[in-house]
């Protein structure tokens, strides 16, 4: 997820809900749901979107590995913008960058995802590339114990090891997002400003407004009198 300042965003109309019993959960959304799980909701539930220049900055990372390309070098295969599911877990997305290194026991996935800013305290991002591991095993049928995270101010990868621990709470997360999209209902507003100043939805959640229990309408009505 890219860190965001308070610029005037511009706002992007979004598709209808992903949301159905049949409908595997983006890869994304998780991110967004360690990331602040009303964040999630208005982007996956309500389809609001807001970008910015650092949100947008990390698009344009992003859209270097957008197209889907393969080569091969090295004994490396190299997939950009590879579609991703696991039916079982019902999940679904693009990896940026999937390596194939050939091994004794044939070829072995390797996801690398690119992000724009620097490692951060929390573990969206390793949720995000460990949900992409899961996917390429099950359409693999091969084990993919690690992967990597691109930072773009680093210029360094991050080695991620995929061990039970970060499994356990990719599956976590993942059963957590799903019912909270399948719920249809957005959290209401809890206002952290680290957290909340530095989203780009800032402006839409309104979590300074909304977060002891006021409503847009009381607070419009407020004003109006005032």
């Amino acid at each position: 997820m890219a860190e965001i300042d308070q610029e005037k965003p511009s706002v992007k109309a979004l598709e209808p809900p992903l949301s159905s019993e049949n409908t595997p959960v983006m890869i994304s959304a998780l991110q967004h749901y360690i990331y602040c799980p009303r964040r999630c909701a208005l982007i996956h539930i309500e389809r609001i979107w807001s970008e910015n220049r650092f949100t947008a900055e990390g698009r344009l990372l992003h859209d270097k590995a957008n197209q889907l390309t393969v080569e091969k070098r090295k004994g490396v295969r190299t997939v950009t913008a590879m579609p991703l599911e696991n039916e079982a877990l019902g999940i679904a997305g693009v990896a940026d960058v999937v390596e194939f290194h050939a091994t004794a026991q044939g070829e072995q996935p390797y996801p690398v995802e690119y992000k724009r800013g620097k490692p951060k305290e929390h573990r969206a991002d390793e949720v995000q590339l460990c949900a992409q591991a899961l996917c390429l095993e099950e359409m693999s049928g091969k084990p993919c114990p690690e992967g990597a995270l691109y930072y773009g101010k680093t210029r360094r990868r991050q080695v991620v090891l995929f061990d039970e621990l970060l499994r356990a709470l990719t599956r976590q997360v993942i059963t957590d997002t799903r019912a909270l999209i399948d719920s249809g209902k957005t959290p209401p507003a809890q206002y952290e400003a680290k957290r909340c100043d530095a989203c780009s939805l800032v402006d839409d959640c309104q979590p300074k407004l909304l977060a002891h229990g006021r409503n847009v309408n009381a607070w419009l009505q407020k004003t109006l009198r005032e």
